[in-house]
C-alpha cells in the first residue's frame, strides 16, 4: 500500500464562545500504519526528508477527500484547510490554483472555505499577495501561527486575514503570565482593531480557556472540547459545556473584580487622608500610622495644571516618608491619566479618581498604577501603588 492511500483527513471543531455552536472545523492529516493502527501525520509532513513535490502530492489526495466528505455532509460550518505558503509560491498561475478547481469540480461553497496559511514561513510579500488573490476569489484567509518569531506584523495585518489564529507555543507560555501573555494581548488588541477574528489554538484546559477569554479571542479550538476526529458533529453538541465555562469565568471573574473595587475603596480613602494632610502643609509624618506600604502605596507627588512635577517624590517605606527631589521640573502632561483628569474637569466633571493602566515601574520592578486626583485649584495629586495588590 503507497502512503497516499494510508493517509486520510479528520476533523478538528473549532468552536464559537458566544453561542456554544461548532463554528468550524480545521482538516487535519491522519495515517494507518500496516496493522490499521491511526496516528496524526503531522510528523510526516515536517520532516526533511521528504521532497516538496511529494509532500505537496499528499496534502492534495487528503485535502480532495476532506473537501468531498465535506461536501456530502449536512454540515453547515465552515472549513479551514492548511496550505503551506512556500507551495503556493510553485504554483505558476494563481488564479487556477489546485485548491479552487478542487471546490469548483465537487459544488462546494467557496464562502464556506477558510484558507489556512502559516504567517512564520515563507516570503512575507509573496503570503500578501496570496491571501489577496484568496479574498477576491471569495474565499476567507486565516493566518495561521500568529506571533511565532514575531515577523512584520503590520505588513501581515495590512493584508486583513478574516481570522488570526494564535501561535500555539506563544498562547501556551502566555496563560503562565509574564511577557508572553503581555505580548499575546498586544496581538490580540492589534487584531481586533482591524477587524480579525481571534483563534485560540490547543486549548486544553479550563485556565486556558479562561486564559482566552481574557484575550477577548471569539473561537477556541482544542482537547478541552475534541481532538480531531473522523466524523462532523451536531453543532449543538458542545454548548452545555462552554455554557458551564463561561458560568464559572464570569463568577470567578466577579469575586476578582469585587476584590479589586474593595482594593480600590480603601486606596480612595488614604487618598483622602493624603489630600487633608497636603493642604495644610508637606507633614505628611502625622500621618504616617495610615496602613499605605500595607494597601500598596509606593510614592506621591504634585504638579500643577500645566503636568509640570512641582514637589519632590514621597516615597513610603518602613512606616517613614523619604523625600526624592530629582524628578522636580518633570512634565507629566502627556500622560493619560493627567489630561483625562483635566478633559473632565472640562465638562464639570472634576474631582474624581483617575486610575492609569498597570505598567512596570523602572525604579523598583513593581507592577504600579498611577491614581490622579484635584488637590486644589492650582496643584493635583499624583500617587504611585502597587498593582499587584489585586491582580
Amino acid at each position: 500500500m503507497n502512503q497516499e492511500k494510508r493517509l486520510f483527513p479528520y476533523f478538528q471543531p473549532i468552536v464559537g464562545i458566544a453561542s456554544g455552536a461548532i463554528v468550524g472545523y480545521e482538516v487535519l492529516t491522519w495515517q494507518a500504519d500496516a496493522v490499521g493502527r491511526l496516528s496524526s501525520a503531522g510528523e510526516l509532513f515536517s520532516g526533511p526528508d521528504t521532497a516538496d513535490e511529494r509532500l505537496i502530492s499528499w496534502d492534495r489526495c487528503v485535502r480532495r477527500q476532506a473537501l468531498q466528505k465535506f461536501s456530502r455532509s449536512n454540515c453547515n460550518a465552515y472549513l479551514t484547510i492548511n496550505i503551506s505558503a512556500d507551495w503556493i509560491g510553485k504554483v505558476a498561475d494563481l488564479n487556477s490554483l489546485p485548491t479552487l478547481l478542487m471546490l469548483d469540480e465537487l459544488g462546494v461553497d467557496r464562502s464556506r472555505i477558510i484558507i489556512e496559511i502559516t504567517e512564520a514561513k515563507g516570503d512575507l510579500n509573496r503570503l500578501v499577495e496570496i491571501i489577496g488573490v484568496y479574498r477576491k476569489l471569495g474565499l476567507k484567509v486565516a493566518i495561521d501561527d500568529f506571533g511565532a518569531g514575531f515577523s512584520q506584523l503590520e505588513q501581515v495585518m495590512s493584508a486583513q486575514p478574516d481570522l488570526i489564529k494564535l501561535d500555539v507555543q506563544l498562547f501556551k507560555q502566555a496563560t503562565q503570565g509574564g511577557i508572553a501573555s503581555d505580548i499575546v494581548h498586544l496581538l490580540t488588541r492589534l487584531a481586533k482593531r482591524t477587524g480579525c477574528r481571534i483563534v485560540c489554538v490547543g486549548v486544553e484546559t479550563q485556565d486556558e480557556f479562561f486564559f482566552g477569554l481574557n484575550c477577548g479571542a471569539q473561537y477556541m479550538q482544542g482537547a478541552l472540547f475534541s481532538s480531531a476526529e473522523a466524523e462532523f458533529k451536531n453543532p449543538t453538541h458542545y454548548q452545555k459545556q462552554i455554557k458551564a465555562l463561561r458560568k464559572s469565568f464570569l463568577n470567578n471573574t466577579l469575586t476578582k473584580e469585587q476584590h479589586k473595587i474593595q482594593y480600590i475603596s480603601k486606596i480612595k480613602s488614604l487618598c483622602n487622608h493624603l489630600k487633608k494632610a497636603l493642604k495644610t502643609g508637606f507633614n505628611l509624618n502625622s500621618i504616617s500610622a495610615y496602613p499605605f506600604e500595607e494597601k500598596g502605596l509606593l510614592r506621591l507627588y504634585l504638579c500643577n495644571n500645566d503636568g509640570e512635577q512641582i514637589s519632590a517624590n514621597f516615597n513610603f517605606a518602613d512606616g517613614e516618608w523619604f523625600e526624592d527631589p530629582t524628578r522636580i521640573g518633570f512634565n507629566w502632561a502627556w500622560r493619560p491619566y493627567f489630561y483625562q483628569l483635566l478633559a473632565l474637569e472640562s465638562i464639570k466633571d472634576s474631582y474624581r479618581l483617575i486610575t492609569s493602566e498597570r505598567y512596570k515601574d523602572f525604579n523598583t520592578d513593581v507592577l504600579c498604577q498611577t491614581l490622579t486626583l484635584r488637590l486644589d485649584d492650582e496643584r493635583i495629586l499624583l500617587i504611585d501603588i502597587a498593582a499587584e495588590g489585586y491582580a
